[in-house]
């Protein structure tokens, strides 16, 4: 698994083909794929470190997006979308957590996944939820894509399987 504390070397596993509505510019969608990871990882950090939504998206903010890491200037991100997607995370998060229970097995609990796999999982969900302007094979493509630079092809897979799923049980 991949370090999910390095946004550099997960932006460096990530593939390029990464998209979203037509009507952005390449460099809005890689600042777009930029804000997805970055939640990810904001979502991860609060659920280790016990961190608030306004003190994690503060520190991407101040320290973490427009900067330099290990002496390579990290990609813009869209920012407002990052705030978005953490803050409706962790404000629907019994909502997003329903919906994605609804696609695990039977015998599975959201809480035994891995936390950076249920990161993904949720910020996926939400978009999905709540994003309906976004095509759901980009919001699915982009987290399979994110899983893939953190996990073997079976978690890659399994994001797919159940953003998939979510998607179908909340989009006509």
């Amino acid at each position: 698994m991949t370090d999910p504390t390095s946004l550099k070397s997960i932006l460096d596993l990530l593939d390029e083909k990464s998209g979203d509505t037509p009507t952005l510019t390449s460099r809005q969608r890689r600042a777009r794929t930029v804000a997805r990871l970055a939640a990810v990882q904001a979502l991860y950090q609060m659920e280790l470190a016990g961190e608030g939504v306004d003190t994690v998206i503060e520190e991407f903010s101040r320290h973490r997006f427009d900067g330099d890491i290990e002496g390579q200037m990290l990609a813009e991100a869209d920012e407002a979308w990052f705030a978005d997607v953490v803050r409706g995370v962790v404000t629907e998060q019994t909502a997003v957590d329903a919906a994605i229970r609804a696609r695990l097995a039977s015998n599975w609990k959201i809480e035994r996944l891995d936390a950076t796999l249920r990161a993904l999982l949720r910020s996926g969900a939400w978009e999905l939820m709540r994003k309906p302007e976004v095509a759901l094979e980009i919001v699915i493509d982009e987290y399979v894509e994110l899983a893939k630079a953190f996990f073997d092809d079976a978690e890659a897979k399994f994001v797919n399987a159940a953003l998939d799923g979510v998607a179908r049980d909340t989009r006509s």
